[in-house]
């Protein structure tokens, strides 16, 4: 790639015999290192332009449709098999800090990670540096032995990373989901700001879902039409994908679960009710016993004790008698 310049590289090496050789490999090294079947090279671009990646693309002997797969915006997670060369995109997950002025805006972030994968290389590119690339690269150090199956074992690597990313995220909204339940079943009622919270992290579980169920898609179409013959890696690309299939399902019991308390939460909120309205007829009925009583001793007409000292006694009596009584009876029934 001579008198080109290109800046997006942000880390390469060159692996030999599962041994690395090279782990900065210049942009004028890059499509002699690639085309030598004995390596195993990594180039890692960062907010590579349209021009940057066409060269390069064009050097590696791609076609063209690559740089449209690697920057087109808002692509869901895939795995396109080419001709020359495999395509995938995926996305990395982590939650903002708890924004406590308005929590229904949601916590999820995204790092989108899309990669060129070849027999003896993987192009890897990242629009934004959201995701650590070096927990990758730890992968790999702790692995040494799968890189002489070429780039299989880089993929499974990087995917394994990022599948680890989900079940962290997971593992974060499960932990919250816990803490609202305990508000929902607490002696203290939730109040408004239960709801928003309870709507954030629905809102979260919803766009996690949209990254963690293709997944699954992702990790079989690797495994089914990644290059080369290494049937070593398919065990472990077997455990990576029975990883998936648990974020997924673990993903989705927790979006039934906020679900589930959505409906839980309104029917407790028609339970209260009915149990105040109970209360307030029972009052009601308790109130309505002295209101009859002076209402009857009040007629302009002569009565039983009508202009009598007794009468009042009488009045008083009724209206405590009565009371009481209705009180005790509804108390009986948990009426009041």
């Amino acid at each position: 790639m001579r008198d080109i310049e290109i800046n997006c590289i942000a880390a390469s090496r060159t692996w030999r015999g599962g041994v690395v050789v090279d782990d900065d490999v210049r942009p004028d090294e890059v499509a002699a290192e690639i085309r030598d079947p004995d390596n195993l090279v990594w180039i890692d671009l960062l907010r590579p332009d349209v021009g940057e990646l066409a060269v390069l693309v064009h050097e590696l002997g791609l076609p063209s449709t690559a740089v449209e797969d690697a920057l087109a915006p808002f692509e869901r997670p895939k795995v396109s098999r080419h001709e020359d060369y495999l395509f995938f995109t995926v996305y990395a997950t982590r939650l903002k800090p708890h924004d406590h002025l308005d929590p229904t805006k949601g916590r999820m972030e995204f790092s989108r990670v899309s990669g060129i994968m070849t027999p003896h290389a993987l192009v890897t590119i990242r629009l934004d540096d959201g995701f650590d690339m070096a927990r990758a690269e730890q992968s790999w150090r702790e692995d040494v032995d799968l890189m002489q199956y070429g780039a299989g074992a880089l993929v499974h690597g990087l995917l394994d990373v990022v599948v680890d990313g989900h079940f962290d995220t997971i593992q974060a909204l499960d932990d919250e989901t816990e803490q609202l339940e305990d508000v929902l079943f607490g002696a203290s009622h939730p109040n408004a700001g239960f709801i928003r919270q309870l709507y954030g992290l629905r809102k979260d579980l919803v766009d996690l879902r949209r990254v963690v169920l293709p997944m699954r898609e992702v990790v079989n179409g690797v495994l089914r039409h990644r290059t080369g013959d290494h049937p070593e890696l398919d065990s472990w690309y077997d455990d990576l994908y029975d990883h998936v299939l648990r974020a997924a399902e673990w993903t989705e019991s927790l979006r039934d679960m906020v679900a589930t308390m959505f409906e839980t939460h309104l029917s407790l909120q028609d339970s209260r009710l009915n149990q105040i309205m109970k209360k307030l007829a029972g009052w009601a009925a308790i109130i309505a016993v002295p209101t009859a009583i002076t209402g009857w001793f009040g007629q302009n007409v002569p009565y039983w004790g009508f202009n009598q000292p007794w009468g009042v006694g009488l009045s008083v009596g009724l209206i405590l008698v009565s009371s009481v009584g209705l009180y005790l009876l509804f108390r009986l029934n948990d009426w009041v």
